[in-house]
């Protein structure tokens, strides 16, 4: 219920010295003027208002119709006006109500119902406010703690998991990178106290808290505004309910909030824009981000680069490059690693396998769920899988990178395509590398973000996925002839299937055994046949189609990736061709083998290890520092690819790489030739495909106005981007090995 409290009583607010420095009290010409206005003031005497000293900085008949409460501090009030786009209003102060407030220069406050306890810039605009209020005890948004505030008072972000178990606090600055260390870890007690330690670093606890708005900031038409802290050249029109939050901005990455939105504790990145009802409680959203049309944003923390329209995310940590649209698609508890696309009525999550609402889903990168698609908790989806239309009923642990996944229907096995992007779709493994790229418009770039599909955390993946489907083809082999029958599709080499099923039969080890399934593998790409996977579905197992031709395939792309990555280490030493010295050299750098996608950052994971123990130790003292160790990391990333990438070679070929011979690097080469090309003609093919098929011309009434339309092929930029980047590629190919072989 209100409660009454006479003026008198009223506790008498603590002026912000550092604000009055340079003001003065109200002349009695002034309160004359200001009293004529129809102002009021809490004090008698008005000495409760302080304004500019300076000749011609203060004018009081630019004020009407206003209450000032408690102490207020006014910049300078001039004739003059203020412009934003078709919005132009007269710098004062009319018909609004002050409770302790710091006004800057050349601001305009039209309207606003209440405006307690804020700290406002200079050449702010409040046009048609409400009310816009503080409380002493803010936190804007931040996972902190005020004097005399129990634990209970936290504001947890329940990340990847209904069940808070995954729980995160958000600060200002956070990034998808400490979103991922913070929830994944969570065996590591010392390390999540750290976390929290770490997140309270800089907070006095004091109950002393104003409002912020910074300059050059514009609100106008909204309803609630509380304990918020905006950033400078913000735009903010509309909004119905922003409570608890920060709003970062800038300059350079001005952020907007439009109509109809609400948005309660949480923090806003630069450069992003919230629009059209979308709601988001319990959040951090990244850099460059716009959640619009609805779209609900719930325990969830959505990494730089990403768009969210109409759907509905709940206690999701979304990496950067994140795409959702579509009304009837939604998102729960889930960790997805970024480059993602969730189609239209895609019902992800909320489908669990045991009494408790604790089911969770762990997707790579480019995880891209086909129509109306949805799963059963808990699953797992390797990089780059795409996942056809469909209803999968039993839990799901796709390990093969790159590869299409389609439903056998309820009861049966679903069946898999490893490497299914590079036999069927090279176009979009381009387009990705090339797009992501692109669409980063982060003037500051604290998160780094592997945009290239072909990167060491996809290779980790395709490496185990070349020895499973040497495991399984070992299965294959020793099958009865009835059973090997079944799982044969076309078999152009049946002696050779005969022959390798003795020497497998009398392998004498394991080892041997393995080696025999490479070599059919190997030497036999045009074989067709089925593999059963029991690891990726729940009771009924997948049917892998075509091993042969992903093995193939996967063994040129790992080329293809240790080429590359040897030519940007390359190219960072001005080399231009390889000698055995600077294969020597490279060696001599420290491997790593086993890598983490951290927030977008591909990390080796003993680095991130590494990271943990100097926290524990005390050797690194808070979130800037774990950011300055992420840097670190990054600048030492073409190193560490370059030394994995021959890691891989040798791998590949199971010999170390000072016995490779000039056949060996002329192998690499022409696998690594047939895919650069392979990449240009794809997409070449694929976008032809718009031109010369029949149906995609059947809206046209002729080629001028398909032409007109869609664009001529001749003229596309990617399509001449990519050729001349892969002539460039190509040339550097020619050279790189050039020493090697002689």
């Amino acid at each position: 219920m209100p409660k009454v409290t006479l003026l008198k009583d009223r506790p008498r607010a603590v002026c912000p010295v550092d604000k009055v420095v340079g003001k003065r009290h109200l002349t009695d010409k002034e309160i004359s003027v200001l009293e004529k206005n129809r102002n009021f003031s809490s004090d008698p005497d008005w000495q409760n208002v302080f304004v500019p000293d300076g000749e011609g900085e203060f004018d009081p008949s630019l004020i009407a119709q206003s209450e000032f409460n408690g102490i207020i501090v006014l910049g300078v009030i001039r004739p003059a006006t203020l412009r934003f786009h078709d919005l132009e209003l007269n710098v004062g102060i009319y018909r609004s109500v002050l409770y302790d407030v710091v006004i800057g220069d050349d601001c305009v406050v039209h309207n606003v119902g209440y405006l307690s306890n804020y700290k406002i810039g200079d050449r702010v605009m409040l046009f048609n406010v409400q009310e816009m209020s503080c409380t002493r005890h803010s936190k804007f948004g931040e996972g902190i703690l005020k004097e005399g505030e129990d634990e209970e008072n936290r504001i947890w972000i329940g990340v990847g998991n209904e069940n808070g178990g995954r729980g995160i606090l958000a600060f200002t600055g956070m990034i998808a990178a400490d979103a991922y260390i913070w929830s994944r870890f969570r065996d590591d007690t010392l390390l999540m106290d750290k976390f929290k330690a770490f997140t309270e670093m800089g907070n006095d606890g004091r109950n002393n808290t104003f409002g912020i708005v910074e300059d050059d900031v514009v609100i106008k038409n909204c309803t609630l505004l509380k304990d918020a802290k905006i950033g400078s050249f913000a735009y903010i029109k509309g909004a119905f309910k922003l409570k608890n939050i920060t709003v970062l901005s800038s300059e350079q990455e001005p952020s907007q909030i439009g109509e109809g939105v609400e948005m309660v504790n949480g923090i806003m990145g630069y450069g992003s824009h919230v629009f059209y009802q979308a709601v988001a409680v319990r959040f951090v959203i990244g850099r460059n981000c716009q959640l619009k049309y609805g779209a609900r944003l719930l325990n969830s923390f959505l990494g730089d680069n990403s768009t969210v329209s109409c759907c509905e995310l709940l206690n999701n940590l979304i990496f950067p490059f994140h795409e959702q649209h579509h009304n009837s698609s939604f998102l729960i508890a889930a960790t997805v690693m970024g480059q993602s696309n969730v189609a239209s009525a895609a019902t992800i999550g909320s489908n669990h396998n045991s009494r408790s609402p604790d089911g969770e889903m762990v997707a790579g990168r480019g995880f891209w769920p086909g129509l109306c698609s949805d799963f059963k908790y808990d699953s797992s989806f390797a990089s780059f899988v795409l996942v056809s239309k469909g209803s999968y009923q039993n839990e799901l642990n796709i390990t093969y990178p790159f590869s299409l996944v389609a439903t056998g229907g309820d009861g049966r096995a679903v069946h898999i395509i490893p490497a299914y992007w590079f036999i069927y779709n090279m176009f979009a493994i381009v387009r990705n590398k090339y797009k992501f790229a692109s669409r980063d418009k982060r003037v500051v770039k604290v998160q780094h973000i592997e945009t290239n599909p072909l990167a060491p955390d996809t290779m980790q993946e395709v490496e185990a996925a070349i020895r499973r489907l040497i495991e399984l083809t070992e299965r294959y082999l020793k099958l009865s002839d009835q059973s090997l029958a079944q799982m044969t599709v076309q078999n152009p080499r049946p002696e050779f299937l005969s022959e390798m099923r003795t020497r497998v039969s009398k392998a004498a080890s394991e080892e041997e055994s393995h080696q025999i399934a490479k070599d059919y593998l190997h030497q036999n790409p045009e074989a067709r046949f089925l593999l059963l996977d029991d690891r990726c579905q729940r009771k009924y197992g997948a049917i892998i189609e075509k091993p042969a031709q992903a093995y193939r395939e996967y063994r040129r792309i790992v080329k293809y990736f240790a080429v590359e990555s040897l030519m940007q280490w390359g190219l960072e030493m001005g080399i231009e061709s390889l000698g055995q010295e600077d294969v020597m050299r490279v060696k001599a750098l420290p491997l790593y083998t086993s890598w983490m996608n951290v927030g977008g950052q591909v990390i080796p994971s003993s680095k991130v290890y590494e990271l943990f123990s100097l926290i524990k130790i005390g050797r690194v003292k808070g979130w800037e520092q774990v950011h300055a160790f992420y840097d670190e990391c990054q600048s030492s990333y073409t190193e560490y690819k370059a030394r994995y990438a021959i890691y891989l070679l040798e791998q590949l070929y199971s010999r170390d790489i000072v016995e490779f011979t000039r056949e060996v690097y002329e192998d690499i080469s022409n696998d690594v030739a047939y895919v650069s090309m392979e990449m240009l003609e794809s997409s070449i093919s694929s976008r032809e495909k718009d031109y010369t098929d029949f149906f995609r011309s059947i809206t046209f009434r002729n080629k001028k106005e398909r032409d007109a339309v869609l664009g001529s092929l001749e003229d596309n930029s990617f399509l001449k981007q990519l050729k001349y980047s892969t002539d460039e590629f190509n040339g550097v190919l020619e050279k790189l090995f050039r020493n090697l072989r002689k």
